[in-house]
């Protein structure tokens, strides 16, 4: 969802562009291929991505940038543990679990610094907080996802135990989400900001339940292999930089319609409802501005980490702390990338 959002089967989406003007036949030889796994096809969700591809920020760098979607970030880890995949978009719940099981991946840039998930019930339901829960069947995108450890913590403090007071039910995202809702499959669903638009532009209105202490959970972000931060610094620079000058474009009012245009290049099918395309867009461009844009673009509050560590343990994600939390994040680049 969210983004692990709109997810299908394996899609591959070879974005492969032309230089920009004025690139020599020396320029090419010295671009570096770069292959980027995406938990979900939504170019929306990721602007910032296809707004650096369309407005030539990789190549600026000397990246060649090829971007595949794939299902969820269990598949983005697996991706990038296969060699399929230098850099990929998972989220911080999955990547401490790939961490756990002795995948040595580290967090490089944190695209989502407010929380892209919500908890969300039918406007008309009697439900009104997480505990309301209880006897229920909550709906994710998929069984391994992000939203999972994200809903899960939530319930946990709520005092519900998986299994006990309530259980999963992968019923897809989007439009299958939305039917879930209708045919009274899940009472509630762990949505992220994607999801919430689509379901509502089916007529179903949506009122989230999520606990104020939880929208600080930040979503998915960009990580690497240990060997490959260690092996290619400049690559993760300049793929940073990038990524910072296409979200600052992006956030600029001004620059609207072109966001639209490079994110209809990535995903022609979320740019056949242009209203709802402008309204996603607005929904994600609030998630991915920071907290305190002092910090800087694609900063890690450590504190943040904590917290999401600390609710992997609690509701059993993690059947142990992680020896080093520090070690699945890093800060190094951040001052270089908003330089």
């Amino acid at each position: 969802m969210g983004p692990e959002l709109h997810r299908s089967a394996r899609v591959a989406l070879t974005l492969v562009f032309a230089s920009i003007a004025g690139a020599t036949g020396s320029a090419y030889a010295q671009e570096t291929k770069v292959t980027i796994v995406v938990p979900n096809p939504s170019a929306i969700n990721n602007f910032p991505l296809h707004v650096a591809i369309g407005e030539g920020y990789f190549k600026e760098q000397g990246l060649d940038v090829t971007v595949e979607a794939v299902n969820g970030s269990a598949s983005v880890l697996q991706s990038m543990a296969a060699g399929q995949a230098q850099i990929g978009n998972p989220g911080p719940g999955p990547l401490l679990g790939a961490r756990a099981r002795g995948e040595d991946v580290v967090f490089i840039y944190n695209q989502f610094p407010k929380s892209i998930f919500g908890l969300v019930v039918k406007e008309d339901s009697a439900i009104k907080t997480p505990t309301d829960l209880k006897g229920t069947t909550v709906g994710v995108g998929t069984a391994d996802g992000a939203e999972v450890g994200f809903s899960r913590a939530i319930l946990s403090k709520s005092g519900l135990a998986e299994g006990n007071d309530y259980k999963f039910l992968a019923v897809g995202d989007g439009g299958t989400a939305a039917a879930a809702f209708l045919n009274n499959e899940v009472e509630s669903y762990a949505a992220a900001v994607s999801d919430a638009a689509i379901i509502g532009a089916r007529g179903i209105p949506l009122r989230e339940i999520t606990p104020e202490e939880f929208l600080s959970f930040f979503g998915n972000g960009w990580a690497v292999t240990r060997s490959y931060l260690d092996g290619n610094p400049k690559v993760i620079e300049g793929f940073g930089k990038a990524l910072v000058k296409a979200t600052k474009f992006g956030l600029d009012p001004a620059n609207k319609d072109a966001v639209l245009a490079h994110a209809a290049v990535g995903n022609p099918q979320e740019a056949e409802d242009p209203k709802f395309a402008a309204a996603l867009l607005t929904a994600i461009q609030d998630r991915v501005t920071p907290l305190d844009v002092s910090t800087g673009y694609g900063y890690q509050p450590p504190e943040h980490w904590k917290m999401w560590h600390e609710s992997q343990v609690a509701t059993g994600a993690l059947s142990k702390p992680l020896d080093d939390l520090n070690a699945a994040y890093t800060n190094e680049f951040v001052k270089a990338w908003n330089e």
